[in-house]
């Protein structure tokens, strides 16, 4: 048996641009639920919000998001989730730092750390902390 863990993103009207970004990022398959689409409109001016959205990149990267219907209580909060990336090599992290960074606010530059060849962490235009790394042995305390 597979069990798979995928971040589910919540947003307010912001998940079809989130989700076209990280597929422009990541590659793979685009799925976007409309409300319209799975005849649930709770508002008129709510029937193109995503009901339903992911990103299946082909190199194994998922993510899945929404838009809270204003029906709902949403507050993103300032440090609700970090969104990690781990990949096998710094090239291939640049790489992904590269295109992700793109109306991102840098928090922590992309740098070798400690724990890392290379860690860095920056917040999208959408208001998700992402955190970048390559994966590194180290011991279990």
């Amino acid at each position: 048996m597979t069990v798979t863990t995928t971040p589910h993103l919540n947003f307010r009207g912001d998940a079809r641009a989130a989700l076209e970004f990280y597929h422009s990022v990541f590659g793979g398959q685009l799925v976007v639920l409309t409300n319209e689409d799975a005849h649930s409109v709770e508002a008129p001016a709510e029937a193109q919000h995503v009901k339903f959205g992911q990103v299946l990149g082909e190199n194994g990267f998922q993510i899945m998001a929404y838009d809270v219907p204003a029906s709902l209580a949403y507050d993103q909060g300032e440090k609700s989730l970090f969104v990690s990336v781990r990949g096998d090599s710094v090239e291939q992290i640049e790489e992904l730092w590269g295109r992700l960074v793109e109306g991102s606010t840098i928090v922590e530059d992309l740098t070798p750390s400690f724990f890392s060849p290379a860690y860095g962490m920056l917040r999208d235009a959408f208001g998700v902390v992402w955190v970048l790394d390559v994966a590194a042995a180290y011991n279990a305390a």
